[in-house]
């Protein structure tokens, strides 16, 4: 049975910090020179930068598009995940990146999962019926010049249980 950076055998949850050390390793991470610096223990938020090499850009010698949309990939879902726990199910339902302006240095990304946001997700998926919302994040370089805008929308919907 394989497994997705988030879970370990028997599907059991791993902690922030470990999850944060696999992702590192992750080879589509760890090629693309993705690094996530923090992962808050609460699953609260994430920080995440791309790193710009000679090997990781695009024809013209700025950010690849894809890998401006990796660095961004997976945390929305990971943070709801974890911070809904295991009565919910959440997929990436959608996703959009507008290019704003050429990355040419290090590029960083800032993902924030407040307790309002989960308790609306929660009220909003109680019915058993699916709940789709979207999450908005900017991709800036160490200036706070944005270089990308990526949205992602979030399916969440409550766990059929057997006997309800």
């Amino acid at each position: 049975m394989s497994h997705g950076p988030g879970t370990g055998p028997a599907g059991r949850r791993l902690s922030a910090r470990r999850l944060r050390w696999l992702m590192n390793l992750w080879p589509p991470f760890a090629f693309a020179g993705i690094r996530v610096l923090e992962l808050d223990e609460a699953f609260r938020s994430a920080r995440v930068v791309l790193r710009r090499r000679w090997w990781n850009g695009n024809y013209v010698g700025v950010h690849f598009g894809g890998s401006l949309f990796a660095m961004t990939d997976p945390f929305w879902m990971m943070l709801a995940m974890h911070r809904l726990g295991p009565d919910y199910v959440v997929w990436d339902k959608a996703a959009e990146i507008d290019f704003v302006t050429p990355g040419r240095r290090d590029v960083y990304a800032r993902f924030e999962l407040d307790d309002a946001t989960v308790e609306a997700m929660r009220a909003q998926a109680a019915d058993g019926q699916r709940h789709l919302r979207w999450f908005r994040t900017e991709v800036v370089d160490a200036d706070g010049q944005v270089v990308a805008r990526v949205r992602k929308q979030l399916h969440v919907r409550l766990k059929q249980r057997a006997g309800r």
